[in-house]
């Protein structure tokens, strides 16, 4: 098993945390169990000159290593762009197959837009524009719509996205292979959508910090070197592309639509009997991702189409044992006990998946264990996450609800 997380950002992105460095990446990647971490950000001048400094080569091409995790390197960027008499924004993912052709990228790309003012630098593009930009650069290298529901900034979104995939990029459209689902939507709602049925569904953490690394990631049979990894999802190859991790959708913070600041939250069913309009400020809601979801499918939820990987759900570790202990995650009695339960077992993928429950008792609490059952069950209840407030996970254990809230990064 080959777990991969390839979406995430490093210092130099805004909102994200000083500590999101490789020495940290790769500490977190081995408590998590991930094998492999996108690099992020190979479009910043200061990231990727350590990027170039501190990664070594491995005999499989487009990998990287450091400090016993291997890397392949990535980039967000936001495209804003007119098409169709409408205004455009949009993030996509570049993987690129060397450091020397990701710094031929960045000297073309430095025309479209300040690449070291963010990490996730804002370029004057189009998205079809960035695919033809990589394919000449580098020939192996590829694009991936990042979490393409969410309202704001994404290929669907219903803010300023498109309806079809073929709107957006036009004749390079079959150089597009892969998706990304985003934390507010699983792989079961994407297959509402027929259209969208060729495409691999890829499933990643857009970490701020890096102990949210992983809270979704792409499972593989085997390691692979980067010619093969787009052969895999360009083909969508079952064989070697088990399976998705993914967060409950609901406890993204776009699932449902509503106003953050009016402490509104409504069902795309409730949005439509409002007119989309909040019942205390009288403005227009922001659509989340169930509701843009319906707009574009044709299928009912719980279709499944003739090809598809499958996936499982989770709540990640550092969540279960804040809901069990009534504290934030990011408080050092839950990071203590995060620790001590991996020193006990193992990885947290090993946990959260793998490990039979009766081999984890008398090594852990038994209301961890517990709580670790009833997520693989499904058995949590959630309130909705809604315009960028993240869903609240409970977790019924015995006659007792235990509740724990993400946060921003």
């Amino acid at each position: 098993m080959y777990i991969a997380d390839f979406h995430i950002h490093s210092k130099y992105s805004r909102a994200t945390s000083k500590n999101m460095v490789l020495e940290e990446l790769a500490r977190w990647a081995v408590y998590k169990g991930i094998n492999l971490l996108g690099t992020g950000d190979t479009t910043h001048f200061l990231w990727f000159h350590e990027l170039r400094e501190k990664l070594s080569e491995t005999d499989r091409e487009g990998i990287y290593h450091y400090g016993g995790t291997d890397f392949i390197l990535t980039s967000e960027v936001n495209n804003i762009f007119d098409s169709r008499s409408k205004a455009r924004r949009m993030h996509n993912i570049i993987f690129i197959s060397s450091i020397e052709k990701a710094e031929k990228l960045n000297r073309i790309l430095e025309r479209y837009g300040d690449i070291n003012a963010d990490g996730r630098p804002t370029l004057q593009m189009e998205a079809k524009e960035l695919v033809k930009v990589v394919k000449e650069v580098d020939e192996k290298g590829f694009v991936v719509p990042a979490h393409i529901w969410t309202p704001y900034f994404s290929l669907f979104g219903s803010n300023s996205g498109f309806d079809s995939i073929q709107e957006c990029f036009e004749d390079l459209t079959p150089d597009i292979f892969a998706l990304e689902t985003g934390l507010s939507s699983d792989p079961e709602m994407n297959w509402m959508v027929s259209s969208l049925d060729r495409f691999s569904l890829i499933s990643n953490s857009d970490a701020h910090s890096p102990q949210k690394i992983g809270r979704e990631v792409n499972i593989f049979s085997k390691r692979f070197d980067f010619p093969s990894l787009r052969n895999i999802l360009k083909n969508k190859d079952r064989e070697n592309f088990l399976m998705t991790v993914e967060y409950f959708p609901e406890e993204g913070k776009y699932h449902f639509d509503g106003h953050r600041n009016c402490n509104v939250c409504m069902s795309p069913q409730e949005t439509i009997e409002n007119n989309s309009i909040c019942p205390v400020c009288g403005r227009k809601v922001t659509v989340g991702v169930m509701n843009r979801v319906y707009q574009l499918s044709d299928r009912s939820f719980g279709s499944k189409p003739d090809r598809f990987i499958p996936f499982k759900k989770m709540v990640p570790l550092d969540q279960i044992i804040g809901s069990i202990m009534k504290k934030p995650v990011e408080t050092a009695t839950v990071r203590k006990k995060y620790i001590e339960v991996l020193n006990k077992l193992g990885t947290e993928f090993s946990i959260l998946l793998e490990i039979p429950e009766n081999d984890m008792r008398g090594k852990i609490d038994d209301s961890i264990i517990e709580a670790i059952h009833m997520v693989r069950e499904g058995g949590v209840n959630i309130e909705p996450g809604y315009d960028g407030e993240f869903g609240k996970v409970e977790i019924p254990i015995g006659n007792t609800t235990f509740a724990n809230e993400q946060t921003l990064f």
